[in-house]
């Protein structure tokens, strides 16, 4: 999407369902959901979503289209997603640390006037809702540990390659439900488990992903299985799905969040 000559990324899944088909979407930010009014006639599809009016059409393998909103017209172009079907690799690497306990070394901000994130004491810190953060190194298939600390209110995330967000909160109860709660990845797959709330205390995430395939052990117990991502989720950094990317921790919600002990063991091929 492109909206005063600023581009950021987007999902959008179509499936011949009902006489009109049925379309889910993923924005700028938030979560997949679906369209309402939606239109098919031949290769010009039409649907509505809290964001506005979108008119779009497709030639050949790509499309094109503009989404009419209260804020202005932005134009649309997209391509199909790569299927990422990949098999395990036949070993992974040691781990190797990404954080070194005492600096912000490896990592940038995405906004350097509204960071509150520092190191301290072994931990990677974020006092106050403003910033994201990112590793400045690029990964492709990994095995991730990383150990997190989220006070009652919470909320933040961790995003494998920048692109798909493995939930940490513990807002109120009943606030979210499993595709937003804790260890979901957001929006798309619920955790199979759900574990005691231990808001102020130190839990670890050790995942795995493998082109677009996902398995997330939270404090030991295994939460999604192998299950496949569908598409980006919203606050991605982008929608080049076959490239690597960065790991990404969510700042700009709330802040007293912690990390520390990130590793990485990469894919050997």
């Amino acid at each position: 999407m492109v909206s005063k000559n600023t581009t950021y990324p987007s999902w959008i899944e179509f499936a011949e369902e009902g006489p009109n088909g049925v379309v889910r979407l993923v924005g700028r930010t938030g979560s997949v959901r679906p369209a309402t009014e939606v239109k098919t006639q031949g290769s010009h599809l039409t649907f509505t979503s809290g964001e506005g009016t979108w008119d779009i059409s497709v030639n050949g393998r790509k499309l094109s289209g503009v989404q009419h909103g209260k804020g202005g017209d932005v134009q649309l172009s997209g391509v199909p997603a790569p299927a990422l079907k990949r098999a395990a690799p036949a070993a992974w690497s040691a781990h190797e640390p990404l954080f070194d306990g005492r600096s912000l070394q490896g990592w940038d901000v995405d906004d350097p006037s509204k960071t509150f994130w520092f190191a301290q004491n072994g931990e990677l810190r974020n006092d106050k809702g403003g910033a994201n953060i990112h590793t400045t190194r690029q990964f492709d298939d990994f095995k991730l540990h990383i150990e997190y600390n989220c006070p009652d209110g919470g909320n933040s995330g961790v995003y494998l390659r920048g692109r798909y967000e493995v939930q940490v909160e513990y807002e109120p109860v009943g606030k979210n439900d499993p595709f937003h709660s804790i260890g979901s990845i957001y929006g798309f797959i619920a955790p199979s488990a759900e574990l005691p709330k231990k808001p102020g205390q130190w839990e670890t995430y050790d995942i795995t992903l493998v082109g677009r395939t996902v398995t997330v052990i939270r404090d030991g117990t295994k939460i999604i299985d192998q299950q496949e991502i569908p598409g980006i989720t919203g606050g991605a950094l982008d929608s080049h799905e076959a490239e690597p990317g960065p790991i990404y921790l969510q700042g700009d919600h709330t802040g007293g969040l912690r990390y520390r002990n990130i590793t990485i063991s990469l894919a050997k091929r």
